[in-house]
């Protein structure tokens, strides 16, 4: 079925979380401190919401959902320094260096197509429309891999409402930031930029369906697709676009970027499905990040429960 070509590589040695988060706490404290002998003015930009919505930034309020497994959470490190995010880099352990300094903030989304009230929106006030609320997630790429991540965020469909979608709306895409100075894998062609999705509007309104942005009761970090990001856990994860600044109501199917690279091995649907392979190799099995052992692919990631009435009566090996 649809898929990415794998490209790992030996990983290299990571500072401790633990340690680079107490010594960029140290470095703001002591910039703060300088900036008290400036004036208000200086203080006032280091106390900006780039600031406070940095990476590791601890979010309150957070609700626990009803739609979380009680699988075994993978180690955030592993799912912090194991990254498929080709903006940056084809290598996966290569995205948590290279997306260090990349800048979150200013951040604004455009919402337009087929909608009664086309706007754009800053992140900071997306992120304030609902309570925010952690959904541990079974999270399955195509290459067999596979994570349990405790994500943060709301049902995509409470922004998408706030737009009012028409009636000749069926499609919602979304167009993820190009801006090859931040990202050196956007200067490489290996995929036509900016990065694509796109879901069927049902798809898109499913409760189940997140916009993210914070995992492990955190802001999310960059790698893994700061400041906005979709997390659709029953289809594989290059479908849960990182760094979303565009979303657009369609009548048509949008093209998605990997559909439009290799066709007849990323569909448009890409819903997990361990019936239909991907041409090179099985999808019938997976491997948790930091386990030896394989396991069974779940058929919608073991969210037929919720989602598989989207799809009844469809051929899901021809509309894979």
């Amino acid at each position: 079925m649809l898929i990415k070509k794998p490209a790992d590589i030996a990983s290299s040695e990571i500072t401790p979380r633990g340690l680079y988060l107490s010594r960029r706490a140290f470095l703001r404290g002591a910039a703060i401190a300088g900036a008290t002998t400036l004036g208000g003015g200086l203080l006032g930009k280091l106390a900006s919401p780039w600031e406070q919505a940095s990476a590791g930034t601890k979010i309150d309020g957070i609700q626990k959902s009803n739609f979380s497994t009680n699988e075994k959470i993978t180690p955030y490190k592993d799912v912090t320094h194991y990254n498929n995010y080709y903006e940056f880099s084809t290598d996966k352990e290569g995205p948590a260096g290279l997306a260090k300094n990349f800048r979150t903030r200013p951040w604004t989304v455009k919402i337009e197509g087929l909608v009664s009230k086309k706007k754009t929106l800053d992140v900071d006030s997306i992120m304030k429309l609902a309570s925010p609320e952690e959904r541990v997630y079974r999270h399955r790429c195509v290459e067999g891999w596979s994570i349990v991540v405790p994500w943060v965020g709301f049902s995509l469909s409470t922004l998408l409402k706030q737009v009012e979608p028409l009636g000749k709306a069926k499609f919602v895409e979304f167009t993820t930031v190009y801006d090859p100075s931040q990202m050196p894998g956007q200067r490489e062609r290996v995929l036509e930029w900016p990065y694509v999705e796109g879901l069927r509007l049902d798809e898109a309104m499913h409760p189940l369906t997140l916009l993210c942005f914070g995992m492990y009761g955190e802001v999310l970090p960059n790698q893994d697709g700061a400041p906005l990001r979709l997390v659709v856990p029953w289809k594989y994860g290059f479908k849960s676009a990182k760094a979303i600044v565009k979303i657009a109501f369609t009548e048509k199917q949008p093209i998605n970027t990997w559909n439009k690279a290799t066709p007849n091995e990323y569909g448009f649907y890409s819903n997990v499905n361990p019936n239909v392979d991907h041409p090179r190799w099985s999808q019938a099995r997976e491997r948790r990040l930091g386990e030896f052992s394989k396991r069974p692919t779940l058929m919608f990631n073991g969210y037929g429960d919720q989602v598989a009435s989207l799809y009844s009566g469809m051929d899901l090996k021809r509309y894979f």
